[in-house]
C-alpha cells in the first residue's frame, strides 16, 4: 500500500509500530511516550519536523518533547527515518488531495459595473442542427487538462534546454503561469519565477525538487522520461537536496553524485540499500583489501618527516648534527600519540642523513654504499619507516594499540635490536591477520642498513648513544653488549633478520589481488575495447564548455588520462610527469630530458602528429633489454577524436584548470583551488584523480543507469598495464609481444601483468585450428 493511501490514524499506527521496534530499546519507559506524542502531533497537524540547513533541529524537538537534546541528537540516525516518513506522508497526501479533481474551479468575480435588468428574449424555435465533433484544443486559462493535446508536430528538436521548454509550451498552448498551476501542489516549493528563469535560460534545474518538476512536465506533455535532462548543458551534474540525515557533509558530497533523482521519494529501506551499495562498491571498493585499507586509514599513527626530501648534499664529515638542547625544547603531547605527529629533531636529522646517504651523487669521505634510491623509492622508505616509528610511539590504550615508547627516545639506533623488530612484525600480523610481502620488504631495509661495509646504520655507531632501555624491547645488557662490540651486534642482528625473512616468506599471503578490481575487463574478449567504454561514457556526459568551463576541462583531462594510458602503457610516474611542448615550440633535447628524468608530449612536424618521447633513464626498468639504452618514442594515433581533444585541452582547458597558478610544465595539471600550493600532480593525487574517474564514469550504477562496465571496482592507473598485456595475450598468445605494450620483458608480463588462463589459451588455439575446417 502506498503511503498516501494511509489515513492519519492508520499512518499513526505505522509510526507507533516503528517506535516500538526501533526506538523502544533506546529510550526509557517515561521517555518514549513523550517522543511518540510529538510524532503524533506532527501527523495530526500535518507539520514536518523542524530542520536547519537540511538537518533536524534537535533543540526545537527537545523543547517540544521535554527530552534531553544530546539524547535525541545521539540517536539521530534511528529517529530521523520517522521524521522523513512523516514528511513524505504529508507531501503525498497533499498532492493526492490536490489532484483528486482534474477540474480547477475558480470563484466567479463580481463585475465592477452595476447590473442592468434585461428584458427576457423570446424563445427561438428549436432547430435540429448536427453537433460538430469535439476538437482537441489547448488548455484554456480557466481549465486544467491533465494531458493537453499538442497543437503541432515538432520538425526539429532543439538541443538547448531553455529552447526545448519554450517549444513545448508553445506546442501545447500554455504559458509558464498555467503550467506551474497545473503541475504544482500546495506543498511544492518551486515558484512560477523559477519556471520563468528556466525558460529564459537564466537558470537550470539543480535540486531534486526541480528534477521532479521536470518529470511532471514530461508526463503532462507525454514526452519520454529524461527528455529535458538530456538537454541540460551539464547532464552529469549531481543534484542537491537529498535527504541524507546522519551523514557527514564530506561523505554526503561524495555520495550525492551516485544517487538517483527520485531518492527522496523512495522508501526508507530502499534508500538505505542504495547508500550502502554506494559506500560498499563505489567509495570503498568492496574487496577484502580495500575494506582493510579503509579501516586502517581511520587509525592514523605515523610519524612525519616534513623537512626530509629527495636529494641534497652530504656533509663532508658524515656526522649527524642534532641540537644540544632538543630534549629540553621538545614538547610531547600524550593526546597526539595516536595520530600523525612530526618527528622530533633528533630523529628527523637521522632520517635526513639516511636519505642523503642513499640519494646524493657522492657519499661523504670514508663512507661506502651499495646502490642508490630514486625519488619514488626514497619517499616510500621515509613513509614506511615513519609508520614503524609511529607504531612504537602510539599509545597502548588507543585504538592503534602501539607500544607507547616516548617520542624523545625514538632513534635509528633501536633498529639493531631484534626485540624491536619482532614486536613490530607481530603487531602488523595482529592488525592484518597474517603476514604479507610488506613485512619482508621492511626486513630487507633492516638488512641493507646493517650490511657489513655498506650499511648506513653500521657506519654510524654514534647512534647507540641515544638508545635507552625500553622494557620488553631493549635491555641494558643488550645496550652494553652493542657498546662493547658494535659490529658484532650488527652481525647478530643481520643474521636474525635474514632468518626472519625466510620464515615469513614461507607463510606470507597475498592480500591485494591486482586483477580483482578490473576482472570484468580482463574476462572480456577484447579487454582494451571494454575499458575504452569508460572514455565513451566521459564523452557522453561531458558538460558544455561555454557554460561550465571548469567541469568540461576536468572531463577532458579525465578522458585524456585514460586514452593516453591505453595508448602508451606507461607506469603512473612516467605518465604523471610527462611534460608538455605545445605546437610551434622547440622540443626539448634528449639530454635535457635525461637530466630531468622525464619525457614529453610534443608535436612532430615530420610525422604530422602528437609524439611522446621519453628517455630510457626516466623508466624504472631503464636497464631492461626492452630499451637497450635507447629512448621510448611513439606517435599517437588520431583515432576517435584523440587529436581533437588534445588540441582543445592544450589550447583552452589546461589554462582553465591552472587559473592564475604557476605552470608546472606537465601535460596533466590539477584543478587549482584557493588552497592549492602546487598545480603538479604527485603520486597520491594522480592516483585519486584516476580512481575518481573510474568511480564516476567506469562503475555501472544500477540505480542511476550511469557508468560503463558492470562489476568494475575503483582502481588506479597501474591497472591499465594489466589491461594492455592481457589484451595482447588473448589476441596473439605471445608474452613477448605483450611486453612491448608496457615497455617490459616477457618474464615480467608472465609474473605480474598478464592474465592468460587455460581457457584463453585453448580458445586461441581453437581459433587457429578452426580456420582449417572453415576452409574445407
Amino acid at each position: 500500500m502506498e503511503m498516501n493511501q494511509f489515513s492519519a490514524k492508520a499512518f499513526q499506527r505505522k509510526i507507533d509500530a516503528f517506535c516500538q521496534l526501533r526506538l523502544a530499546p533506546l529510550f526509557k519507559d517515561d521517555e518514549l511516550p513523550r517522543l511518540k506524542w510529538y510524532l503524533h502531533t506532527l501527523i495530526q497537524t500535518r507539520r514536518p519536523a523542524p530542520r536547519t540547513n537540511g538537518r533536524t533541529d534537535w533543540h526545537v524537538v527537545a523543547a517540544a518533547c521535554g527530552l534531553d537534546t544530546n539524547l535525541l541528537a545521539g540517536n539521530a540516525r534511528q529517529i530521523d527515518p520517522a521524521f522523513d516518513a512523516i514528511g513524505r506522508w504529508i507531501r503525498d497526501t497533499r498532492l493526492s488531495a490536490a489532484t483528486a479533481d482534474p477540474e480547477v474551479h475558480r470563484t466567479q468575480k463580481t463585475p465592477r459595473t452595476k447590473s442592468v435588468p434585461t428584458r427576457p428574449r423570446p424563445a427561438r424555435a428549436p432547430q435540429n442542427h448536427p453537433k460538430p465533433a469535439p476538437v482537441a484544443t489547448a488548455a484554456s486559462p480557466g481549465t486544467n487538462l491533465e494531458f493537453p493535446e499538442a497543437l503541432f508536430n515538432v520538425k526539429e528538436d532543439p538541443t538547448e534546454f531553455s529552447e526545448a521548454l519554450q517549444l513545448q509550451l508553445r506546442r501545447h498552448g500554455e504559458t509558464y503561469w498555467t503550467l506551474h498551476r497545473a503541475i504544482t501542489g500546495p506543498d511544492d516549493v518551486t515558484e512560477k519565477t523559477t519556471l520563468l528563469s528556466w525558460i529564459e535560460g537564466r537558470k537550470v534545474p539543480r535540486t531534486v525538487e526541480s528534477f521532479e518538476i521536470l518529470s511532471r512536465i514530461e508526463r503532462r506533455y507525454r514526452l519520454t522520461a529524461g527528455y529535458f535532462k538530456s538537454k541540460l548543458a551539464h547532464p552529469s551534474r549531481s543534484a542537491s537536496g537529498f535527504e541524507l540525515s546522519g551523514i557527514e557533509p564530506a561523505e554526503r558530497r561524495r555520495i550525492a553524485w551516485h544517487l538517483p533523482e527520485d531518492f527522496n521519494t523512495l522508501s526508507f529501506q530502499k534508500r538505505e540499500e542504495i547508500v550502502d551499495w554506494v559506500r560498499r562498491v563505489i567509495i570503498s571498493g568492496t574487496t577484502d583489501y580495500r575494506k582493510y585499507q579503509a579501516a586502517a586509514a581511520k587509525q592514523r599513527y605515523a610519524i612525519r618527516f616534513p623537512g626530509v626530501s629527495y636529494g641534497g648534499r652530504a656533509p663532508r664529515d658524515g656526522k649527524i648534527v642534532v641540537p644540544a638542547n632538543y630534549e629540553q625544547t621538545w614538547v610531547e603531547d600524550p593526546d597526539l600519540l595516536s595520530g600523525v605527529i612530526e618527528a622530533p629533531p633528533s630523529l628527523a636529522m637521522e632520517m635526513a642523513d639516511l636519505v642523503r646517504f642513499k640519494t646524493s651523487a657522492l657519499t661523504s669521505v670514508g663512507f661506502q654504499r651499495n646502490g642508490v634510491w630514486g625519488e619514488e623509492t626514497a619517499s616510500q622508505k621515509i613513509e614506511h619507516l615513519g609508520l614503524m616509528f609511529g607504531a612504537l610511539a602510539a599509545s597502548r590504550d588507543g585504538e592503534v594499540k602501539g607500544y607507547g615508547v616516548p617520542v624523545r627516545q625514538l632513534t635509528f639506533g633501536l633498529l639493531i635490536f631484534p626485540g624491536v623488530w619482532d614486536w613490530y612484525l607481530q603487531w602488523r600480523e595482529t592488525r592484518r591477520g597474517f603476514f604479507t610481502a610488506w613485512e619482508v620488504d621492511m626486513l630487507r631495509i633492516a638488512l641493507a642498513i646493517t650490511k657489513e661495509g655498506t650499511g648506513w646504520l653500521r657506519q654510524h655507531p654514534e647512534l647507540l648513544a641515544r638508545v635507552q632501555p625500553i622494557a620488553g624491547l631493549v635491555s641494558q645488557n643488550e645496550i652494553d653488549y652493542a657498546n662493547a662490540d658494535w659490529h658484532g651486534a650488527c652481525d647478530d642482528f643481520h643474521k636474525h633478520a635474514a632468518h626472519r625473512v625466510k620464515e615469513i616468506q614461507r607463510i606470507a599471503r597475498v592480500h591485494r589481488d591486482p586483477f580483482e578490481p578490473i576482472m570484468p575487463v580482463l574476462e572480456a574478449a577484447s579487454p582494451v575495447g571494454e575499458y575504452r567504454k569508460i572514455t565513451e561514457e566521459i564523452i557522453r556526459l561531458m558538460p558544455d564548455e561555454h557554460r561550465y568551463p571548469r567541469p568540461a576541462a576536468e572531463a577532458v583531462r579525465s578522458f585524456l588520462m585514460l586514452r593516453l594510458g591505453l595508448h602508451l602503457g606507461l607506469r603512473q610516474k612516467n605518465l604523471r610527469q610527462l611534460m608538455l611542448n605545445p605546437k610551434g615550440s622547440m622540443p626539448r633535447s634528449e639530454r635535457a630530458l635525461e637530466k630531468m628524468k622525464r619525457g614529453e608530449i610534443r608535436w612532430s612536424d615530420r610525422e604530422g602528429g602528437w609524439e611522446v618521447f621519453i628517455p630510457a633513464v626516466a623508466f624504472k626498468n631503464a636497464h631492461s633489454s626492452f630499451f637497450g639504452d635507447k629512448p621510448f618514442r611513439l606517435v599517437l594515433p588520431d583515432l576517435l577524436d584523440l587529436y581533437k581533444h588534445i588540441d582543445a585541452y592544450v589550447d583552452r582547458h589546461r589554462s582553465v584548470l591552472l587559473r592564475s597558478a604557476a605552470d608546472p610544465g606537465t601535460f596533466f595539471v590539477k584543478t587549482v583551488k584557493t588552497t592549492s600550493t602546487n598545480a603538479a600532480y604527485d603520486t597520491t593525487s594522480f592516483y585519486e584523480a584516476w580512481r575518481h574517474t573510474i568511480q564516476r564514469y567506469g562503475i555501472y550504477n544500477p540505480y542511476t543507469g550511469r557508468g560503463a562496465i558492470k562489476g568494475l571496482l575503483p582502481h588506479g592507473p597501474h591497472n591499465v598495464r594489466d589491461v594492455l598485456a592481457t589484451h595482447i595475450l588473448k589476441q596473439t598468445g605471445s608474452y613477448e609481444q605483450a611486453s612491448y605494450a608496457i615497455q617490459d620483458t616477457a618474464e615480467m608480463v608472465a609474473k605480474h601483468y598478464g592474465r592468460f588462463l587455460p581457457q584463453d589459451k585453448a580458445a586461441l588455439a581453437a581459433r587457429i585450428l578452426n580456420q582449417v575446417w572453415e576452409a574445407a
